[in-house]
């Protein structure tokens, strides 16, 4: 379930041409609704890391199929890194407008900037 998911997240991904200027792509409301449904189905099966370090970590050890990241997130560098990184290893990142609803999806009352879905 989680890999038909991926696909078309990937999908919409790769057709969304409404971008932003700095945080691109960024989800449009329809997708971004679907990308928090995935979130909090991967979190309920412990498949996710939060934040922005855990992102970077899981990049690096090449056990992510997506990213997802915060584009309210202050100031915006702090995350800038992880496209960079994500475009080096071949996996796709998008760019959600709320950190809030990022946080709300994992299962955290905190905010939450960064998110990695995890391979199995």
């Amino acid at each position: 379930m989680k890999d038909i998911w991926l696909l078309k997240v990937y999908y919409l991904i790769v057709n969304n041409m409404d971008l932003s200027e700095r945080a691109q792509p960024l989800a449009e409301e329809e997708l971004a609704t679907e990308i928090y449904d995935l979130i909090a189905d991967c979190a309920s099966s412990k498949q996710i890391k939060k934040g922005a370090n855990e992102v970077t970590k899981t990049l690096n050890r090449s056990i992510t199929s997506l990213i997802i990241i915060a584009a309210d997130a202050n100031p915006l560098e702090i995350v800038l890194h992880l496209p960079l990184l994500a475009e080096e290893k071949n996996i796709p990142y998008v760019f959600v407008p709320s950190k809030k609803a990022l946080g709300k999806h994992c299962g955290t009352t905190r905010n939450v900037i960064a998110v990695s879905i995890l391979k199995n």
